[in-house]
Parts: structure tokens; C-alpha cells; sequence
């Protein structure tokens, strides 16, 4: 590795897609830790959806965030599709959780523009947190990984899109 380059603990959340005909989800979760997600928070709750939160190190969010869905796609049966990436499109509420602070205490600051539906983009918030004083500011240390993943995961959904 190169002595320059860092390795970054990147937080980030895959949601996927179930073919109609999927197993039941002790199948699903079986093969995923047979493939080497073990590592993975896996949540089930919505029918024909499965979320997965991770965090991987490495130091290239994208290659990170690309060889996880990779790693998961390939343990999940044929028709399972990437549906999104977070963060990405946020609202306060998911950043205001990620600092451990009120969304009323983001609500009167000074934020990145609206981006789609009263939401913004994850991508955009490090450089507006910095400039602000008290908690918001010293709590972005915590969410360091999840704020660094935010410009691959908004490539990789843009990338799904087209």
C-alpha cells in the first residue's frame, strides 16, 4: 500500500431487491454469511427488500461499496438486484442521528441546498457542519465513515439510474 494513502472506515448501507421466488430468510441469511457477510447488519423487515448496513475499510469508497454488492449479489439468488446505496439523499433526521444531535439543533443552521423531495444530498453536509460551532461540529468526527461514503454512494445510484 501506498504510504501515502489512508485506510478510512466507510459506513454505508446496501438496499436490495428479492425476486418474487426468493428463499425464506434464514436461507438468505445463511448464504450471506457463507459468503463472507458476516460483518453485515441485516435487516429483513420489508417484504421483498433487504437492507444491509456494513462498515469495510479500505481506501476508495466506490471499490469498497463495489466489491461489497458485489460479495452480497453473488450470495443472493438470480434476479436480486442493488436498489440504492446510503447515504445519499438524507433528510436532518438521518444526520441529526448520525451526530447524536436534535434535528431542531440542524434546523437553525446553515445547510447545503435542498436537493430532491426535502432532502439532501449526504455528499454536500461535511463542509457546512464544519463551519458550524457546538456539537454538530464535534460530533462529525463520529460520522466521519458515513459522510465519506456519501460521494460514492451518490455515484453509484446515479450510475443505476441511467
Amino acid at each position: 500500500m501506498n504510504a501515502m494513502t489512508t485506510e478510512t472506515e466507510f459506513e454505508f448501507e446496501l438496499v436490495v431487491a428479492l425476486p418474487a421466488d426468493a428463499p425464506e430468510e434464514s436461507a438468505l441469511l445463511d448464504a450471506l454469511f457463507e459468503a463472507g457477510c458476516d460483518d453485515g447488519v441485516i435487516g429483513v423487515g420489508s417484504a421483498g427488500l433487504l437492507g444491509l448496513s456494513f462498515t469495510r475499510s479500505g481506501t476508495d469508497a466506490e471499490a469498497v461499496i463495489t466489491a461489497t454488492v458485489e460479495q452480497v449479489v453473488s450470495a443472493l439468488p438470480a434476479g436480486a438486484r442493488l436498489r440504492e446505496v446510503k447515504p445519499d439523499l438524507v433528510s436532518l433526521a438521518d444526520v441529526a442521528a448520525r451526530l447524536r444531535v436534535t434535528r431542531q439543533a440542524l434546523q437553525k443552521r446553515d445547510m447545503p441546498p435542498l436537493s430532491l423531495g426535502g432532502l439532501y444530498r449526504a455528499a454536500e453536509m461535511p463542509p457546512y457542519l464544519e463551519r458550524q460551532p457546538g456539537k454538530a461540529k464535534e460530533a462529525l468526527a463520529s460520522a466521519r465513515g458515513w459522510f465519506a461514503s456519501a460521494p460514492a454512494a451518490q455515484k453509484i445510484n446515479a450510475k443505476m439510474s441511467l
